[in-house]
């Protein structure tokens, strides 16, 4: 029964029934078999970092009533990023189960960035900022000519590594990430990674594989920032005491 049980989850989520012969009834380490498995696990990994990076962020900001060390910059620049592969879906008619995780993505990132602006006391200039962007969302969405899409389509990336860098040199100027989830950077990371893994198979193009591998290592860089602040911090409450 447990085998049953087993079986028709690997089968449903992770492989093919061939695949599950294979592996687990002849114990044979099929190549071609392992490596779509892990591209399934990759995609999953992806998924559930689009779906959870940002919301850990957003809950952790609204938990501690404080968006300090978050920079405003970096933030906008993810905005904009995760804007551009809503704004090319709609643009073309993808139906909406093909783009909803990234919708999600962009509604808790456009929270984000009106919460640092309401900490900051500009809780006016929050507002007023995501009714001009829901504005022109819309008409990117529907007005906006093929050319730019794929122009911004195609700057995502780039953008998304710009807020990695402008995020890591907060960091560095504040000598503490302030409210910046370890979750978040976390899964950020591991999302990263995995971007980078199908990159390798799929794409063949050695400025899109270049730019996945520097995306992962600026994220690399956050979770570092992170992990060692924290443990200078830790230490120094240690001392005090």
């Amino acid at each position: 029964m447990a085998t049953s049980t087993v079986k028709d989850f690997l089968v449903t989520y992770l492989m093919p029934e061939k695949c599950y012969k294979r592996i687990f009834v002849n114990f044979h380490m099929n190549v071609p078999c392992l490596k779509f498995i892990m591209n399934r696990i990759v995609g999953i990994w992806i998924l559930v970092d689009a779906l959870l990076a940002q919301l850990s962020q957003l809950l952790k900001i609204l938990w501690r009533r404080s968006a300090e060390g978050l920079s405003l910059t970096s933030v906008l620049l993810q905005l904009y990023a995760f804007s551009c592969p809503v704004v090319y879906s709609v643009a073309n008619n993808y139906p909406l189960f093909a783009w909803a995780e990234r919708l999600f993505t962009l509604a808790q990132t456009a929270a984000i960035v009106f919460l640092i602006l309401h900490y900051r006391g500009d809780t006016l200039t929050g507002m007023l900022f995501l009714l001009a962007y829901g504005g022109v969302m819309f008409l990117l969405g529907s007005y906006a000519a093929a050319t730019v899409v794929s122009v911004m389509q195609a700057s995502s990336l780039s953008t998304l590594i710009a807020s990695k860098v402008f995020q890591a040199r907060t960091n560095h100027c504040n000598g503490h990430t302030g409210q910046l989830s370890t979750l978040s950077v976390l899964m950020s990371w591991a999302g990263s990674l995995g971007v980078l893994f199908v990159s390798l198979q799929e794409t063949g193009s050695l400025f899109t594989t270049l730019s996945q591998t520097l995306s992962a290592g600026l994220s690399c860089v956050l979770l570092v920032q992170v992990l060692c602040y924290r443990s200078s911090i830790t230490t120094t409450k240690t001392k005090s005491e």
